[in-house]
């Protein structure tokens, strides 16, 4: 394969991380991104944009969904890496429009375009997400390994936050999901990214183009967006922590995720650019191991080294699951990919980077009075 590459939504969280490192491992890159205010906020400069790129990026400042946007940043390209999306899970409950027209509609603009014009692509990665395994592999103690549906708002209202056996609706303890679980996306993000990764594999296998689909799980560290309110608890909670206000932690803080941090999510797509052995293939990358909410919070609470006061809500969100870590054994078959960095490790790094940014005002609170508006949070 030639050095050639494309990174759509190549100047967010991810994105930045990946053009820089691709560029010092020597390939030449472009980088299409619409900026958008949510993730970079509304005074973004040149320089604040020169500094998300690596050296001798090429910057095109478009749009997934503009076809003349994705033809000029598709010409000429050996390979595309596909991140650009909306990622807000709450937000994807009420904004079902806008989610589905970047998430869909700018998969199929850019599939659209393979199947129909002369191009040099030979491998296509995208970025999918845990999300559409819903609560994914569960031991029930009567059933043994059970896969839950949604929790019920009837449940959730009485503070019953655990994942329920569908079979029995015992309470059930999570296991590692594997890639061959089943689907159960529970938010319209989860749907768009199923959507997602099954469009670039259908399509890619048709035109013998190598496809992976990385299930990405929560993934944190420097560079991620403090003006976003819908996505990354560990920015929402720095910026709370810094503006001098409470940590309001939903449910009874036991939720779980597998948190990544960023260096490992990284080398997961180099080594799926690099490996001739990955095409058709979904791997999860993650860290394997699940991370409470209020470890979470108690972690940044030491490397803050700051008095918070960390309130147990019992608030929740209509689509919210309860827990989710991900079996990394196919991604270390297939791709040899092991994560590096412990959730601490990652933390620290992560707490310092924030130290050094300007840090806005909350706004939060204000997404999630706009969820209760709609009855999706209660």
């Amino acid at each position: 394969m030639n050095k050639k590459i494309l990174i759509t939504g190549g100047a967010g969280f991810i994105g930045s991380h990946l053009n820089k490192k691709l560029s010092n491992l020597g390939w030449d890159v472009t980088v299409l991104d619409n900026l958008s205010p949510q993730i970079h906020g509304n005074n973004l400069e040149d320089a604040e944009i020169k500094q998300k790129l690596g050296k001798n990026v090429k910057f095109i400042k478009g749009d997934v969904c503009n076809k003349l946007d994705m033809e000029k940043a598709l010409n000429n390209q050996d390979a595309v890496v596909h991140l650009a999306a909306e990622t807000g899970t709450g937000q994807s409950m009420y904004q079902i429009e806008k989610y589905v027209d970047i998430n869909s509609r700018g998969t199929a603009i850019l599939l659209d375009y393979l199947v129909n014009n002369k191009h040099k692509v030979q491998k296509v990665i995208v970025a999918s997400s845990r999300s559409i395994y819903g609560e994914g592999k569960n031991q029930c103690p009567i059933h043994n390994v059970v896969f839950p549906k949604s929790r019920l708002d009837s449940d959730l209202s009485k503070g019953d936050f655990h994942a329920k056996c569908p079979i029995c609706s015992t309470n059930v303890v999570p296991l590692a999901t594997e890639e061959d679980s089943p689907f159960n996306p529970s938010s319209i993000y989860a749907i768009t990214k199923l959507n997602q990764e099954q469009m670039v594999l259908c399509i890619c296998s048709k035109l013998a183009i190598q496809s992976v689909a990385l299930r990405f799980q929560n993934v944190f560290g420097p560079g991620q967006s403090l003006k976003n309110p819908y996505t990354g608890i560990l920015s929402i909670f720095s910026t709370a922590i810094l503006n001098g206000e409470s940590i309001n932690i939903f449910e009874d803080g036991l939720e779980s995720r597998d948190f990544v941090y960023i260096d490992d999510i990284i080398e997961a797509i180099v080594l799926s650019l690099e490996s001739d052995s990955v095409s058709q293939n979904v791997l999860n990358i993650g860290t394997g191991k699940p991370i409470t909410v209020v470890q979470v919070a108690e972690a940044l609470y030491k490397f803050y080294d700051k008095s918070i006061d960390i309130k147990i809500t019992g608030n929740y969100r209509l689509g919210d699951i309860r827990h989710n870590f991900a079996s990394l054994d196919s991604a270390e078959k297939i791709i040899g990919y092991q994560p590096l960095w412990s959730f601490e490790e990652g933390v620290k790094k992560f707490v310092d980077w924030v130290m050094e940014q300007k840090i806005n005002t909350n706004v939060y609170q204000s997404s999630l009075e706009e969820m209760k508006k709609l009855g999706l949070m209660k």
